[in-house]
C-alpha cells in the first residue's frame, strides 16, 4: 500500500494555521509549549499568541522538562502521572455515579476510598468531583438495602452493614444509609469481629442472673402485708429481720402488686395536728432580717 504524500507548504508562526494542519493532541500541546522550551518564551506571551491559559502553559512546560516527551502521553503510564477523570475507565466512573446516587452526603475522599477497595484504583477526590459533575446517569434503579427499620430478618440487617463496610462505608456513611444510629452500626460490627457469624441472630436480653424476690419473699411480704400500718420502709427493715434481703423499692412493687391481686389495703397516714412554726415572724421583714444577719455571720466565721 503507498504512502500517502505529504503536503509541502511554507513555514508560519501563525498559530490559526499551526492549528488546523495539526494530527494529534499530543502535538498540539507540543506547538503549544515549544516556543517556550526552546526559544524562552514566557508563558504569559505564549498565552496571549495562542489564546490559552497562562498557567497551564507554563504547567505543561514544567512537566516536558522534567519527564520529557512522556508528558504529552498522560495515559501511557496513568500511575506515574496520576490519575485524572478523563483516564478513569468506564465501569470505575459508573461506581463512582452510582455511589453517589446511593448516598449524596458521601464525600468525595470517601467515594475514592470505596472505588480502590472494589476496583483496586484509587482516583483522587477531584477526579471523583469531575465524574459526578459530568452528571454520568447511575445504572441503580432501586436501593440496595432497605432502611434498618424494615428488614425483618436481624441476621439480614447485620449482614447489610458487613457487606457496607468491607466496601469501604464508614460508620456514619452506613448509620445515615440504612436510617439508624451510629451506635447500632459500631455495635454489630464489633459483635462481628468477636463472634463471626454466631453474632448475626439475635440473641435475648432477658437476664441471666437468678432473681433475689422468689416466691417465699413475696409470700413473706404478704404476710407482713396485711397489717395496714405498715409501709415498704417498715416491711423492708422486717425482711432484714429475717435474713432477708430486698430493697424498699422491691417491696413497694411487691406490695402493689398484692394490693390489686388480694385487695388488700394501702397504709394509711395517722392523723397529727400541725404544729406551729418556732420561728413564725412576728413584724414585717423579720424573716429577711434574719436571713441577711444568718449569712453575713456565715461569711464573718468564713
Amino acid at each position: 500500500m503507498p504512502e500517502p504524500k505529504r503536503v509541502r507548504r511554507e513555514h508560519t508562526e501563525e498559530w490559526v494555521s499551526i492549528k488546523q494542519w495539526m494530527l494529534w493532541p499530543e502535538q498540539e500541546l507540543y506547538e503549544q509549549i515549544r516556543p517556550i522550551i526552546l526559544y524562552g518564551q514566557t508563558a504569559g506571551e505564549r498565552a496571549k499568541e495562542i489564546n490559552a491559559a497562562q498557567r497551564t502553559l507554563s504547567r505543561k512546560a514544567d512537566e516536558f522538562e522534567r519527564s520529557g516527551m512522556q508528558s504529552l502521553f498522560p495515559t501511557l503510564e496513568p500511575r506515574e502521572q496520576g490519575e485524572t477523570s478523563r483516564t478513569l475507565p468506564e465501569d470505575l466512573r459508573q461506581l463512582i455515579s452510582d455511589l453517589h446516587a446511593e448516598l449524596p452526603t458521601m464525600s468525595w475522599r470517601e467515594i475514592a476510598e470505596v472505588c480502590y477497595i472494589r476496583s483496586g484504583r484509587k482516583p483522587s477526590h477531584n477526579s471523583v468531583k469531575h465524574v459526578i459533575a459530568t452528571g454520568l446517569p447511575p445504572s441503580l434503579t432501586a436501593r440496595r438495602y432497605q432502611p434498618w427499620h424494615l428488614i425483618s430478618d436481624p441476621a439480614e440487617r447485620k449482614l447489610a452493614v458487613i457487606r457496607l463496610h468491607s466496601e469501604g462505608w464508614s460508620i456514619t456513611s452506613i448509620a445515615e444509609y440504612l436510617q439508624t444510629s451510629r451506635p447500632t452500626i459500631y455495635t454489630t460490627l464489633s459483635r462481628w469481629t468477636e463472634e463471626g457469624v454466631a453474632g448475626l441472630p439475635e440473641k435475648s436480653r432477658a437476664r441471666k442472673r437468678p432473681r433475689k424476690v422468689t416466691l417465699k419473699v413475696r409470700n413473706e411480704i404478704r404476710k407482713l402485708q396485711e397489717n395496714p400500718l405498715l409501709g415498704e420502709y417498715r416491711v423492708h427493715t422486717a425482711l432484714l429481720r429475717m435474713g432477708i434481703e430486698a430493697s424498699p423499692a422491691t417491696c413497694g412493687r411487691i406490695m402493689a402488686a398484692n394490693r390489686q391481686l388480694y385487695g388488700l389495703e394501702k397504709p394509711q397516714r395517722q392523723p397529727r395536728a400541725k404544729q406551729e412554726m418556732p420561728f413564725r415572724a412576728s413584724h414585717r421583714h423579720e424573716y429577711v432580717i434574719g436571713i441577711v444577719r444568718r449569712c453575713s455571720t456565715l461569711s464573718y466565721r468564713g
